[in-house]
C-alpha cells in the first residue's frame, strides 16, 4: 500500500512569482541566484565550500529543469534535463509570503485573509497590548519591542534579560510575535506559559504565530538559541491534508516545525529535530516506522533561519550541497509504491536586499519507483501538491487543487 513522503525545504525559491512587485520581490530568485553566486567564484570567508553549485542529485530530479521552466533561465551548473520523476513549478494564490500560508496551502487550504503585521515603528507593539501581556504574564517588562534578527537581539539584550527578568520581544515583516528568553534563567515552561497568553492576546490581530526563541549561553559572546522552540499559531480554516489523512485512521509523521505549523490538526506523531542533519536522520525513521498510506512531512528550516534570513550565501549554498548529498538515501529506503515529493513554501534569496522572505515559484520535485518521469507543468495553486498526496494516498480530493498525478 502506498506511502507520502512530503519534505519542505524552507524557503527554497527558484524565482519570483507573477505578483512579486506587490512585495518588492521582482527577480528574486533564491536557488538562481546561490548557484550564480557560487559560478561567479567570489570568495567565502569561513572557507566553508568552495567552486560551482553541485547539486547532482536535485538536479537528477528536476531542480535545474523546474529553475528553467520558472524563469526561463537555466543556472550555471545545472541541467536542463532531469533523469527521474516529475518536475515541475508552484504558483502559491494565498496572500503574504509567511510560512503559514505556503504550509496550508500545499496541504491543500489555501489562506482565505490577511494576516496581520506589526509597524515598522520603534517601539513596534501597540502600548495597550504590551501593559495586558505584562499584567497578565506577571512580567516585570519587556525589552526590545522592535524589528530584529533574532541571534542580534539576542546578543545585544540577552544579558540585561538575565538580569532583570524581561523577556525579549520583536518581530519581523512576518506576521509574528518572538519572545526569546534564557532556558535556565528564566525557565523554558516560563517561557512557553508567556508564549501562550501572547498568542491569546494577538489572535484577533490576526497575527499568525507567536515564537517562543529559547537560548544558552553565559554571555553576548556564547548565547546560542536551542533546538525547544515552539510555534503557537492559528489553526487552518478547514481540514488540510493531515486532517484527511488522521481522518481515514492513517499515520501522519510531523517532523521539525509541522506540528506547530498546523497548531498539532492531524498529526499521529510528532518527531522534533534540530538542524539539517538530525531532521533528515528524522525523516528516515519515520521511514522505517511509518505503516501503510502514512504520509510524512518535514519542514528543513534551517535553509530560512539560518542562511536566508541571515543573508548567507555560501552557508546556503553549504545546506544545499548536503541536502543534495542525502537525497540518495531518502530515495533508497522508497518502497515501491511510495511517493517522494520536494518542494518549498516560499522563498528567501539570500542574495536579496532585506532580512525577509522572498515571493518566489517553488520547485516541485516528485518521484517514485512505480511513477514514469515527465513535466508538470507550472501549478496554479500550491494546493495541487496536496491533492496529488491525496490523490496518491486513496483520498477523496479537495476543492482547492487538482492532482498532477
Amino acid at each position: 500500500m502506498p506511502r507520502a513522503i512530503l519534505c519542505i525545504l524552507d524557503s527554497v525559491g527558484i524565482g519570483g512569482a507573477p505578483d512579486a512587485q506587490l512585495y518588492g520581490d521582482v527577480g528574486a530568485n533564491t536557488v538562481g541566484h546561490i548557484a550564480e553566486w557560487a559560478a561567479a567564484g567570489r570568495a567565502d570567508r569561513d572557507g566553508l565550500r568552495s567552486g560551482p553549485l553541485r547539486l547532482p542529485n536535485l538536479d537528477a530530479l528536476g531542480m535545474g529543469a523546474a529553475i528553467t521552466l520558472s524563469t526561463g533561465a537555466l543556472p550555471p551548473g545545472m541541467s536542463a534535463t532531469p533523469k527521474g520523476g516529475r518536475f515541475g513549478v508552484g504558483r502559491e494564490v494565498s496572500k503574504g509570503k509567511d510560512t503559514p500560508s505556503g504550509h496550508w496551502e500545499i496541504a491543500g487550504v489555501p489562506v482565505p485573509f490577511d494576516w496581520g503585521y506589526f509597524p515598522q515603528s520603534d517601539p513596534t507593539f501597540p502600548a495597550e497590548l504590551i501593559a495586558e501581556f505584562v499584567q497578565r504574564a506577571n512580567l516585570p517588562g519587556i525589552l526590545g519591542n522592535k524589528h530584529a534578527s533574532g541571534t542580534d537581539i539576542i546578543a545585544a539584550l540577552g544579558e540585561e534579560s538575565i538580569r532583570t527578568g524581561k523577556p525579549i520581544c520583536y518581530t519581523s515583516i512576518d506576521s509574528v510575535f518572538q519572545i526569546a528568553a534564557h532556558e535556565t534563567h528564566f525557565g523554558l515552561e516560563r517561557l512557553y506559559e508567556i508564549c501562550q497568553i501572547a498568542f491569546e492576546l494577538t489572535a484577533p490581530l490576526q497575527i499568525g504565530r507567536v515564537i517562543a526563541r529559547p537560548f544558552v549561553g553565559k554571555d553576548a559572546t556564547s548565547f546560542k538559541r536551542t533546538g525547544n522552540r515552539r510555534d503557537f499559531a492559528i489553526a487552518p480554516p478547514e481540514p488540510t491534508l493531515l486532517d484527511r489523512n488522521q481522518a481515514a485512521g492513517n499515520q501522519v509523521y510531523a517532523i521539525g516545525k509541522i506540528s506547530d505549523i498546523y497548531a498539532g490538526h492531524g498529526v499521529t506523531h510528532k518527531l522534533k529535530g534540530t538542524g539539517l542533519p538530525q531532521l533528515f536522520d528524522k525523516t528516515l525513521d519515520a521511514m522505517e516506522m511509518a505503516d501503510d498510506n502514512a504520509f510524512i512531512m518535514t519542514n528543513f528550516v534551517d535553509f530560512d533561519s539560518e542562511y536566508g534570513h541571515r543573508r548567507d550565501v555560501p552557508g546556503y549554498a553549504a545546506a544545499l550541497e548536503y541536502f543534495d548529498s542525502r537525497v540518495p538515501e531518502l530515495i533508497s529506503k522508497l518502497r515501491h509504491d511510495d511517493l517522494l515529493v520536494l518542494t518549498a513554501d516560499h522563498g528567501n534569496d539570500p542574495t536579496w536586499t532585506g532580512t525577509d522572505h522572498t515571493r518566489e515559484q517553488v520547485p516541485i520535485l516528485v518521484f517514485s519507483p512505480a511513477l514514469p518521469p515527465g513535466e508538470i507543468g507550472i501549478r496554479h495553486t500550491f494546493a495541487d501538491i496536496g491533492e496529488s498526496i491525496a490523490h496518491w494516498l486513496g483520498l477523496a480530493l479537495g476543492r482547492h487543487g487538482k492532482s498532477f498525478l
